[in-house]
C-alpha cells in the first residue's frame, strides 16, 4: 500500500497505520510505505512532530516492521516505480474542501486500485467504480475495505482497468489537443465575430475628452538621422533603418507642434530640423526624385523610392511652407518642393496623388497666386476626379476598385482641392466618397469604428477584411472628416473625426486602447485577439497627428468637442 506526496497533519496517515493490525491479521506480507518529505510550512513551524507521532504509532502497534517512511523527495522516475509497486493506492485525507490533489491523479493514471476518503476531488474521479471511498477518520473502514480488495483479484484489477481507461484523456497530449482545439474555436469564432476581451481604459464620460500631448516615445525613436521606422514594444529596432514615408509624417507632425508656439513640448523645433534634413537626403537632384529605405548604416536600399514616399515628402514640405514661421526651414523646404513637384504630376497612383495635392494645397495656403502650383493641384484634382467618375457605381462609390491603405485621404484631397478651385463637382464627389467608406467602416451592431483590415483589404470582388486594423486608417479619417466639416459645417463629420480618434482610446472591435500613455506611443495595429504590442514610427505618428488636428480643431472652436 502506497501514499506519497508532501507530509502534513492533514493527510491523515494515522488512519491507514491504526487499520494495520487488522489487515496483517488477513495478510502478513502487507507493507504500508509513506513517502515524501515534510511539508516545508509545517517543517518550519513545528519540525517533524507529525512524522515523530506516526512513528510512535507504528512502534506502539506493533506494526513498526510493516511501514515504511521515505523521508525525501523522489524523483520522476523514482515516484513512477513506487506507483507501479503499489498493489493499493491510498490518499486517507481528512478534510471533504481538498479540491485538487496530484498524487490521487497520478495513481489513476497508473490504473492503481485506489481507497480513498471522500474528499471532492476524490468523489470526482473514483466514480463508476473506478476507486473506492471509505469515510472521514474511520480505520476499521480502511482496513475492511483493503481486505475486500486484496481478496478479490477480479474485483481489483476491474477496477484498476477502469481507472486507467478513465484517465487516458487526461494524459499530458490528450489535454494539450483539447487546449489547441478550444484555442482554434475561439480563434475562429472571433474572426467571424470579434467582440471585446477587456474593458477599455477610457469609460463613455471620458472617451471625448482629448489626452495630453506627449513626445516621450517620438523622441525615442528619433536619432540624428531622422525616426526610425519600427520598434520592438517600445525599443527602437535599428536594424529596420528608416523611410522616407515616415519622416516626411514626422515633419507633417512636427510643423504641427510649431503651431502650438510656447504650448508645444520641448524639443519639437529640433526634430523638425531633423526630419527636413532626411528629406534632403533622400533627395536625389538628378533624378528629381526621393528614395524612400534607407539601412541604419546609412545606404539608400533602392534609386528611386514609391510614387507614395514622394507624394508624402511633397506634402511634407509642403506644410513646411504652409505652415512653419521659421525662414530657415521655409527655405529649405522651398528648393525641394519646387524641383520636387514636376515628378508628380505623372503620377498614376491615386494614393500618391493625394498625397502630393494635399501638400499642394499646403503650400497654396501661403502661395495662392503661384500658377505652377496652381496647375499642378489643377492636374492632380481632376485626375483623382476622373479616377472616381471611373469606378463609381450605386453599390461602390470609390476611386478605384479596391481599398487599401490611408483610404481617406483620396476624398479629403479632393475636397480640399474642390473648395479651393470653387469646383463643386470635386467637393460633391469627395463627400460622397468620405461618406461612403466612412459607412462601411462601422461596426454594424455597436457603432464604432473599425477601419478597413489590412490582412486582404476591400475590393468589388473580395469581402472586406476585419483585421489587422492599423492606425493610418484611423488617423486619415480623422482629418477627412475634419475637412469635410470646414467645408460643410455639418456636425456629423466632427462626429465622424471623434468616432475614428476614440478607436485609438478604446472605442474599438476589442476594447483595447491602442495608444499608449504612459510611452505617449501607440502600438502598431489591431488583431483579432489583442494589439499589436510594437509602438513603431507610422502608428505613433497617426496617432499624434490626429490628436494634433482635433486639437487645433478645439482651440478654432474656442470651446471642448464633445460627440
Amino acid at each position: 500500500m502506497l501514499t506519497f506526496g508532501l507530509l502534513s497533519p492533514n493527510k491523515g496517515i494515522e488512519n491507514v497505520i491504526q487499520a494495520l493490525p487488522r489487515i496483517l491479521s488477513h495478510y502478513s506480507n502487507v507493507v504500508y510505505m509513506v513517502s515524501g518529505a515534510t511539508h516545508p510550512h509545517i517543517l518550519r513551524r513545528e519540525g517533524d512532530k507529525y512524522r515523530v507521532y506516526l512513528q510512535n504509532l507504528a512502534k506502539g502497534l506493533g506494526v513498526e516492521s510493516n511501514v515504511i517512511f521515505r523521508n525525501r523527495f523522489v524523483t520522476p522516475r523514482e515516484m513512477v516505480e513506487l506507483i507501479g509497486a503499489a498493489d493499493i493506492y491510498i490518499t486517507p485525507y481528512k478534510h471533504k474542501a481538498q479540491v485538487v490533489s496530484g498524487t490521487l491523479a497520478y495513481a489513476l493514471g497508473a490504473g492503481k486500485a485506489i481507497i480513498s476518503t471522500p474528499y471532492l476531488h476524490a468523489i470526482e474521479l473514483l466514480d463508476d467504480e473506478r476507486g473506492t471511498l471509505v469515510p472521514f477518520d474511520d480505520p476499521e473502514a480502511i482496513a475492511a475495505k483493503t481486505v475486500e480488495l486484496l481478496g478479490d483479484d477480479t474485483a481489483r484489477h476491474a477496477m484498476r482497468k477502469r481507472a486507467y481507461l478513465y484517465a487516458r484523456d487526461m494524459v499530458w497530449n490528450r489535454v494539450a489537443q483539447k487546449y489547441m482545439k478550444s484555442f482554434e474555436r475561439i480563434y475562429n469564432e472571433r474572426l467571424r465575430n470579434p467582440r471585446a476581451t477587456f474593458l477599455a481604459q477610457n469609460t463613455e464620460k471620458t472617451l471625448d475628452r482629448l489626452p495630453s500631448i506627449k513626445l516621450d516615445h517620438l523622441v525615442r525613436m528619433t536619432d540624428q538621422t531622422g525616426i526610425v521606422e519600427h520598434a520592438v514594444f517600445v525599443v527602437p529596432n535599428y536594424p529596420e533603418g528608416y523611410t522616407t514615408d515616415d519622416n516626411a509624417r514626422a515633419l507633417i507632425v512636427a510643423i504641427l507642434l510649431e503651431e502650438y508656439g510656447a504650448g508645444a513640448p520641448t524639443g519639437a523645433a529640433d526634430l523638425a530640423s531633423r526630419y527636413l534634413a532626411f528629406l534632403w537626403l533622400a533627395f536625389d537632384p538628378t533624378t528629381k526624385r526621393f528614395r524612400n529605405c534607407l539601412s541604419y548604416e546609412r545606404q539608400w536600399q533602392e534609386r528611386e523610392g514609391s510614387e507614395d514616399s514622394h507624394g508624402r515628402a511633397l506634402w511634407g514640405l509642403g506644410t513646411v511652407l504652409g505652415r512653419s514661421k521659421n525662414a530657415g526651414w521655409r527655405g529649405a523646404a522651398g528648393r525641394m518642393f519646387e524641383l520636387a513637384v514636376p515628378a508628380a504630376i505623372e503620377f498614376r497612383s491615386p494614393r500618391a496623388c493625394a498625397f502630393a495635392l494635399l501638400g499642394l494645397q499646403e503650400y497654396l495656403d501661403s502661395f495662392p497666386g503661384d500658377r505652377a502650383a496652381l496647375s499642378a493641384s489643377e492636374a492632380l484634382a481632376n485626375r483623382l476626379l476622373n479616377s472616381y467618375r471611373s469606378y463609381r457605381s450605386d453599390d461602390w462609390k470609390w476611386f478605384e476598385n479596391g481599398l487599401a491603405y490611408s483610404n481617406a485621404r483620396l476624398p479629403q484631397a479632393l475636397i480640399r482641392a474642390g473648395v479651393r478651385a470653387g469646383n463643386e463637382e470635386m467637393v460633391s464627389a469627395g463627400l460622397e466618397a468620405l461618406d461612403w467608406l466612412v459607412a462601411i467602416q462601422r461596426c454594424e451592431v455597436k457603432g464604432h469604428f473599425v477601419p478597413i483590415g489590412s490582412q486582404g483589404f476591400y475590393s468589388m470582388t473580395t469581402e472586406k477584411a476585419r483585421f489587422d486594423q492599423q492606425p493610418v486608417e484611423a488617423c486619415a479619417v480623422v482629418s477627412a472628416c475634419l475637412q469635410a466639416y470646414r467645408a460643410t459645417g455639418k456636425g456629423r463629420w466632427r462626429k465622424g473625426a471623434w468616432s475614428a480618434f476614440n478607436w485609438f482610446l478604446g472605442d474599438n472591435d476589442l476594447q483595447i486602447a491602442l495608444y499608449d500613455p504612459t510611452t505617449g506611443g501607440c502600438r502598431d495595429g489591431l488583431h483579432p485577439d489583442r494589439a499589436n504590442e510594437n509602438q513603431g514610427a507610422e502608428s505613433t505618428l497617426s496617432f499624434l497627428m490626429a490628436l494634433l488636428e482635433l486639437r487645433k480643431l478645439e482651440e478654432a472652436d474656442g470651446t471642448e468637442n464633445k460627440l
